[in-house]
């Protein structure tokens, strides 16, 4: 009886799960001429995460919630999401080392990450949603260089097995996450390959 309940409820979690397969993305519409962005050196980040954006710390699969995020102890989510955002970006533009200095501001529209119980019972299933607003201005003017640029960086989540095997490997959510900011930030400013594509997953 036990083991048909546990099935029955893996049964109803997978057409759930099934009902949420969408189509996701990494993306950026006007990505920024790599001989204007040469002459660029950042010399800050700034990003900003709105208070209207709304912060879930249920324990469930999928919380309806623009930011969700576990890896950091239980705290400010949205101080946790500017520092995880600022390294990434830092990393992402580190590339630039022309003479001008500017300034990168991001704006955050969502950081939804996978919960601890999305991760270990979810199998292949899983998407870290991270979207944003970039903006670089000249640091002595403040005038706008390029954006505001709508940024879609999403990418799979590991869940299930391969998220026991990536932990043991140290590939965390962290890492995963700021990896892929990263290098679709690069991507854009073009010190980096060109980061857009789609990929079709079940996710939230």
């Amino acid at each position: 009886m036990r083991r048909i309940s546990k099935l029955a409820v893996l049964a109803v979690l997978t057409i759930l799960l099934a009902a949420c397969s969408s189509t996701y993305r990494t993306y950026y519409a006007n990505p920024i001429d790599p001989g204007v962005a040469r002459s660029w050196r950042v010399t800050d980040v700034v990003v900003n995460v709105p208070d209207t954006l709304s912060v879930s710390e249920a324990k469930v699969i999928l919380p309806q919630a623009d930011i969700v995020w576990r890896e950091d102890p239980m705290g400010d989510r949205r101080a946790q999401v500017a520092r995880l955002m600022r390294e990434a970006a830092r990393r992402g533009v580190s590339g630039l080392r022309g003479s001008r200095p500017v300034r990168l501001q991001i704006d955050m529209t969502r950081f939804h990450a996978l919960t601890f119980e999305a991760e270990a019972r979810l199998n292949e299933s899983g998407v870290h949603n991270i979207d944003f607003v970039a903006t670089v201005l000249d640091a002595r003017t403040g005038a706008v260089l390029a954006g505001p640029e709508v940024i879609q960086a999403e990418t799979p989540a590991f869940s299930g097995p391969n998220a026991v095997a990536a932990r043991a490997a140290g590939q965390t959510q962290r890492s995963v996450i700021t990896n892929h900011v990263a290098a679709t930030l690069a991507g854009w400013v073009g010190t980096g390959p060109d980061q857009r594509r789609e990929f079709t997953r079940l996710g939230d």
